[in-house]
């Protein structure tokens, strides 16, 4: 089959690899119908993500027709039409059965890489993530392997067309667990830094949950054009103001600052200042792995009492963080990967019910040989490239 395969920092190339096969009772085989370039897939493209092997397939946003199930995979058939949440999750572990879908622990067979590199514990296995997230193949291809078919992937009942629910997989999700994860009440003010998908799907799943206003951060104007005519967001240049973004967001909210923020850039943010410069010495240098710009800036613009979301990734540690004013501030924090499964059913009945539509933020629609060049034109913010989606 034809896929989407790393070859090494910035090589992307469309191969011929062998067809996965069922490996479990639980799996399945997905013939893969839509798939998309996700903003995460941008980290291992420029070499952020430790443990990637040259072949190693691409790709956790998919969706398609399932053409072979496991013995143990009850409710689905040859035929039924699937998307894939993109955290691999065993449905059995006191995580999972809390809706802690994201940090199950059984899905993650390298699960040691990750502690030790962290100091921590492993979250879930990941499609298309290296192999410190389980080596698993991704779904830029024209076929799947799915672990844990019985308990991850949501039958897709009507004809809904593939755009508007692909992003179940992923982006729709994340930006509503982030919205989510503020606690919004009527009146609420949030600022959003990042208006690729992810942060574009926060802004409006931060309005779905009763926000008043959101303000939205970035710097390429077709993003920002986007927050502002899609979203309806309050949007702002970084690169065109004078002085720092957190004394501008205080004087758009009246000197209080926002009431929520959400970092979704994530590890490889940019900047204006001293900061930046020295993060891009650091990470280029390997010192720390993470440019943290955006989650500084937010954690100094928040409200005293506020929330501070990240659905950004982000793999290590971090310099030059401003604990003492988020301790000052009594700031909440939450973080981390996104719960998918807890999500898919109520926001597939948004999408179904008209509330929102996903599809409106997809600005390339491409055959999946043109992935390579695509991933380029998505890095480098060519040609108004917000959304990809692939076609096998």
């Amino acid at each position: 089959m034809k896929a989407v395969t790393w070859q090494g920092v910035g090589d992307m190339r469309v191969e011929r690899v062998p067809d996965p096969e069922l490996v479990n009772p639980r799996d399945a085989i997905i013939k893969i119908t839509s798939t998309a370039i996700c903003g995460s897939d941008l980290h291992p493209y420029d070499g952020k993500v430790p443990s990637m092997m040259k072949g190693d397939v691409m790709g956790h946003e998919f969706m398609g027709v399932v053409e072979e199930v496991g013995p143990s995979v009850k409710h689905l058939k040859r035929g039924d039409r699937v998307v894939v949440p993109f955290g691999i999750a065993c449905g059995n572990c006191w995580y999972c059965r809390n809706d802690l879908w994201s940090q199950c622990d059984n899905s993650n067979p390298n699960a040691a890489l990750v502690e030790a590199s962290t100091g921590g514990f492993s979250p879930s296995g990941l499609f298309g993530y290296s192999h410190l997230y389980g080596g698993y193949a991704g779904g830029q291809a024209e076929y799947a392997r799915v672990p844990f078919a019985d308990v991850g992937p949501l039958k897709i009942e009507s004809d809904i067309a593939d755009e508007k629910v692909l992003f179940l997989t992923d982006i729709f999700p994340t930006g509503y667990q982030a919205a989510e994860a503020c606690g919004i009440k009527p009146g609420d003010v949030v600022a959003v830094w990042g208006c690729g998908p992810v942060g574009l799907f926060a802004i409006q799943s931060a309005y779905l949950l009763g926000a008043e206003r959101v303000i939205a951060v970035d710097r390429f104007p077709d993003r920002l054009a986007k927050a502002r005519d899609l979203c309806k967001a309050e949007v702002v240049n970084y690169e065109e103001i004078d002085d720092p973004i957190n004394f501008v967001l205080k004087d758009m909210t009246g000197g209080r600052g926002p009431d929520h923020v959400i970092d979704a850039v994530g590890m490889e943010a940019h900047g204006t200042g001293i900061y930046d410069q020295v993060d891009r010495f650091k990470q280029f240098t390997k010192v720390q792995l993470d440019r943290a710009t955006a989650l500084r800036e937010a954690i100094m613009a928040c409200a005293k009492g506020g929330t501070v979301s990240i659905p950004g990734v982000y793999i290590g540690f971090i310099d030059k963080f401003p604990m003492g004013a988020a301790f000052a501030k009594g700031l909440t924090f939450k973080m981390g990967q996104t719960n998918t499964q807890k999500y898919l059913k109520p926001l597939l009945d948004m999408i179904e019910g008209g509330k929102i539509d996903p599809s409106q933020i997809i600005t390339h629609r491409v055959p999946i040989d043109k992935a390579p060049e695509m991933y380029r034109t998505f890095r480098d913010k060519k040609d108004g490239c917000i959304k990809v989606v692939l076609k096998p």
